[in-house]
């Protein structure tokens, strides 16, 4: 009796986009360019999605000699018609843009809360809604949503990002559910601090939040040193994390294999 070949493992199958369509937020830079350079690899033509102009174009030329394409779309998603006209025939999309602004709340601009939530929720909302017609259309899809930390626990001073994470934990949820009986699937990845521009930017408003040396941040508000190391919970990454390990888990779930898990959200650091 012949003896069954071995399935290979999860991480051991390559990621194989070819003939697919991948559209990216934020993709000019950070955890989004990681992404988009990864999803062009695996055969993906991919939709870049920015404001960054100039981004947008570096991203194309390193993007050249890679498998797949990046075609520059300059969006500001505040425009939610435009995102989500955007996002159709869409096979995979990466729900990435975000800012950020660290304040107290009595202290908290209230057309800055709006835009936080405008571009890190409602348009990935419409984003989602512009693509699902087609992914439902082929019984297949992937939604993954950049969560963060801050969409399974609070941290002071960033009301508006904190709530249009948790916001985004459900919508990808919801997501998940109404597509799994389409092929369709949809899960967050939760990173810790990663080191890209946006991070870099709070250093000296966490200091004047916290009333603490800019120095001090690093060590003492965003690598606390008793910090849970349940998955589901806080994850203490320290700044050299760097985008380059976020994609690998985007990976695990934009491909065929990711139809194994959905509704997910997934601590990463």
């Amino acid at each position: 009796m012949t003896a069954p070949s071995a399935l290979p493992a999860p991480h051991d199958t390559p990621l194989d986009l070819g003939g697919r369509t991948a559209l990216v937020t934020g993709a000019a830079g950070g955890i989004g360019r990681a992404c988009a350079l990864r999803l062009a690899a695996a055969g993906a033509k991919v939709r870049a999605v920015d404001r960054d102009a100039g981004g947008l174009e570096a991203l194309a030329a390193a993007a050249a000699d890679l498998g797949g394409a990046v075609e520059p779309h300059v969006l500001d998603l505040t425009d939610l018609d435009a995102a989500e006209a955007a996002a159709a025939g869409t096979d995979v999309l990466v729900n990435n843009a975000g800012l950020q602004l660290v304040r107290p709340i009595e202290e908290f601009p209230p057309d800055v809360f709006h835009t936080v939530l405008t571009v890190m929720l409602e348009a990935p909302f419409r984003l989602i809604r512009g693509a699902l017609p087609h992914m439902y259309g082929q019984g297949w899809g992937r939604v993954v949503n950049i969560s963060s930390v801050h969409g399974l626990r609070a941290s002071a001073y960033k009301s508006a990002y904190v709530a249009a994470k948790h916001g985004l934990e459900g919508l990808s949820k919801t997501t998940a559910l109404e597509g799994a009986s389409h092929g369709v699937t949809s899960n967050c990845v939760n990173p810790g601090y990663v080191r890209t521009a946006l991070v870099e930017k709070q250093i000296a408003d966490q200091a004047r939040a916290h009333g603490i040396p800019e120095e001090r941040v690093v060590t003492e508000v965003r690598r606390p040193r008793r910090a849970p190391r349940r998955r589901s919970s806080w994850t203490a990454a320290g700044p050299r994390t760097r985008p380059q390990r976020r994609r690998r888990t985007v990976r695990r779930t934009a491909g065929d294999r990711g139809a194994w898990v959905s509704g997910f959200a997934r601590s990463s650091v």
